[in-house]
């Protein structure tokens, strides 16, 4: 929740549901960035996403904040911290592999 286009996220949804190109035009981030920022808010249980059909049959992802409360403990900094350095490593792999 600490990472800065996380809060943002959460302020533009704010105010009620988006789908997923507004959210980032909104933010002036990629796509492929903000679905990983959303699967994390949504793996913690603040937002929830939803796929639509248009009325042409185009699938559309929208995405609403749901309640939660944040209650932040030395653990859960720690537990955090933790699994930010795990992800910075399994991306440092997955560079590695590549080369």
């Amino acid at each position: 929740m600490g990472h800065p286009q996380r809060l943002k996220i959460v302020a533009e949804l704010s105010p009620g549901r988006l789908h997923v190109s507004e959210l980032a035009r909104r933010l002036g981030i990629s796509r492929p960035l903000l679905y990983m920022h959303l699967q994390r808010l949504e793996q913690a249980g603040m937002i929830i996403g939803e796929l639509e059909l248009s009325p042409e049959g185009k699938a559309m992802k929208f995405y609403e904040l749901v309640p939660f409360t944040v209650h932040v403990t030395v653990d859960t900094v720690l537990d955090a911290l933790r699994a930010d350095e795990a992800a910075k490593q399994e991306g440092l792999d997955n560079v590695q592999e590549s080369q």
